[in-house]
């Protein structure tokens, strides 16, 4: 990886300068004449007198039609190529400039600015390249343009190429300002390498260019991350020393680094200190202190800090609001979370979509559909328009609530206000019918997306393999399983797991093995639920050692650990071979990892204890769980 070093290296950017030669598109040899007028010309004369040489006979069928009939001599030409740039089509603006540069036009700076940056935009970095040599060779750079290609470079995360250009900026004699080491700073910065952009900073300082606010709040911002809030205040005291006012967005910095850090209580007094110095915190950094406050449960203090905002003449914008409803939602307020909307309103603050999300989520997740559907007319009578995620979150509650039939009627009335469905929407409506058993109904649901160019996910097809593994079609599930690369839609590690549980329960064993080499033959990691349902299977089946060796294999795996239903699964194979002593093992292992059992894990070695005749036993331990509460008076009865 290269670095920038205190030179910012010696090399130049390697632009393909040719001086010798011509464009094929201009052949001096080719003299047109022409009494047709140009495109912004009222004349429609259309008598022309034509000398071309075959060569230019060519060109004049591939150029744009825009500039077929331009003399480039003429100002037209000019106005041609501004029209074009300002338009966006900068494949056409660089064919005329390179036409008019080789009549002898001067590039204006400007203009080759506006189209590199074009360029870079689009991707199109060669033709940025280009463009900047043509003004460097015809016309005259200047910091603007290079500062324009060094950011270009910088966010294609072409470092070396960055490099070169400042390095050949300072020998043309243009001095990089505080806009050049702003866009190197931030690059380095953004990228994770800090150092390297404190060490940019040093040479800014050498260079005798003054830093800005700006400057320091990149700084900041990455060192909060590497460095922590204390590294970073010393940067902020910094900024004081030079004689810089922070912004806005220092104080937000810096809040949001101490609420990432868990340190509210210094944040609520940082705040507090920059307000009576007479410093004026936006918004946004009241909303970041407010979220953390609430998520922690401090609505006192929030309430406190929404007073402060209010009185230092902050007006709360929709993200506080939607912030201070969503916490109060999550926490069950809900009727106090609709008094806020009202409030909102009241302070002539128009609640925008998220708001109303925020809302309707929350109703339906906690099974009040009713009273979702009310607060979404309320929506449309306060003229917000509703998008995607709100239909979606409503077709979700109304399959659950009112099945399949209801919830169409929302997606028809979701399709009729111009909204296109997106995977999840897709993916709930398949599931749904899947649910319900209709399976004829899914596919045609399938086969209709196809039709209007909506590609279904993989999280589609594995509700329709989940289902047909459900009603015991693993045949059918099987052939649209092998059929999905085909279709672009390869399976997933989700689609392996429901095909392998279902050949293993139906009794093709040596095929459910072999969908695990395939799945990891094909670079697909098994996850939390492979190994789940390959331990069930093999315990089901009396083969409880092999299936322990895959929970000592979970146990060393990083990625993931074994859960509760992992332990369960081998303590209820362990009592169904009456190996107790090893279950009661397994459960001393599960706690020194830290995974608490649950009722099925106690239930499991209970029966098991009874199974091998230790009856007297099992009710004493079944007695003590009850009075633990660790499993239910509902338990113990069957469990007698």
């Amino acid at each position: 990886m290269t670095t920038f070093s205190t030179e910012f290296l010696s090399h130049t950017l390697n632009f393909r300068n040719h001086p010798n030669r011509t464009s094929r598109h201009s052949n001096p040899n080719s003299i047109v004449t022409s009494s047709t007028p140009l495109l912004n010309e009222g004349n429609t004369n259309n008598n022309r007198t034509t000398i071309i040489n075959q060569e230019q006979f060519r060109v004049n069928e591939t150029r744009p039609k825009l500039v077929q009939n331009c003399d480039f001599r003429d100002i037209n030409s000019i106005k041609a190529l501004n029209k074009s740039c300002k338009s966006g089509k900068y494949d056409e603006s660089l064919y005329l400039l390179q036409r008019m540069v080789n009549r002898g036009y001067k590039p204006d700076v400007f203009l080759c600015t506006q189209l590199i940056k074009g360029f870079f935009n689009s991707k199109k970095i060669e033709k940025a390249i280009q463009t900047m040599e043509i003004l460097e060779k015809r016309g005259e750079p200047n910091v603007f343009a290079y500062n324009t290609v060094l950011n270009g470079f910088c966010k294609a995360d072409r470092v070396d190429a960055a490099n070169k250009v400042l390095d050949k900026m300072k020998r043309r004699g243009i001095s990089p300002n505080v806009v050049t080491y702003n866009i190197l700073i931030g690059n380095l910065c953004k990228r994770g390498k800090l150092d390297m952009a404190l060490r940019v900073m040093d040479q800014l300082l050498k260079d005798n260019c003054k830093p800005t606010v700006i400057t320091y709040n990149v700084l900041i911002e990455a060192t909060i991350i590497e460095g922590g809030i204390d590294e970073a205040m010393k940067l902020l005291d910094e900024i004081l020393l030079r004689g810089l006012r922070p912004n806005a967005s220092t104080y937000r910095i810096v809040v949001n680094g101490m609420c990432r850090e868990g340190m509210l209580d210094r944040a609520f007094e940082y705040l507090s200190s920059i307000s009576s110095k007479g410093c004026v915190a936006g918004v946004s950094t009241y909303n970041i202190l407010l979220k953390s406050l609430l998520n922690e449960g401090k609505w006192e203090v929030g309430e406190s800090l929404m007073s402060d905002m209010l009185d230092k003449g902050c007006e709360p914008c929709a993200v506080t609001y939607n912030t201070l409803i969503g916490s109060l939602c999550r926490a069950g307020k809900v009727d106090e979370a609709e008094n806020v909307l009202k409030s909102m309103k009241k302070r002539g603050l128009a609640p925008d979509v998220v708001t109303y999300n925020i809302l309707i989520g929350n109703l339906c997740g906690r099974g009040k559909l009713d009273l979702a559907l009310r607060v979404m007319d309320q929506l449309l009578k306060d003229n917000c328009r509703p998008n995607v995620i709100t239909y979606t979150i409503l077709i979700e509650a109304t399959i659950i609530k009112r099945g399949i039939d209801e919830a169409m009627k929302l997606l028809d009335e979701m399709l009729s206000r111009g909204l296109r469905p997106d995977a999840y929407t897709n993916s709930v409506v398949v599931n749904g019918m899947c649910r319900e058993g209709m399976l004829n109904r899914a596919f045609e649901y399938l086969d209709k997306m196809i039709s209007d160019g909506r590609l279904p996910d993989i999280i589609c097809y594995n509700s329709i393999l989940a289902s047909l593994c459900k009603n015991g079609h693993v045949g059918e599930a099987l052939h649209i399983f092998e059929k999905l690369s085909e279709v672009g839609c390869p399976p997933d590690a989700s689609s392996y797991n429901t095909l392998f549980g279902a050949l293993w329960s139906s009794g093709n064993k040596i095929r459910a093995l072999w969908m695990i080499l395939e799945m990891l033959s094909k670079g697909i990691d098994p996850n939390e639920i492979t190994y789940n349902s390959l331990i069930s299977c093999l315990c089901r089946d009396g083969l409880v050692d092999q299936a322990i060796e895959l929970l000592v294999d979970m146990m060393e795996s990083r990625k993931f650990q074994p859960t509760v239903i992992s332990y369960n699964a081998v303590i209820r194979g362990l009592c169904k071979v009456q190996r107790v002593i090893d279950a009661i093992e397994v459960l001393a292992a599960m706690n020194q990892r830290g995974c608490l059992p649950n009722e099925t894990t106690y239930t499991s070695l209970i029966r098991g204890i009874g199974f091998v005749g230790w009856r007297k036993d099992a009710m004493e331990l079944a007695n003590s769980l009850v009075n633990m509460d660790a499993i239910s008076e509902d338990s113990f009865k069957r469990l007698s």
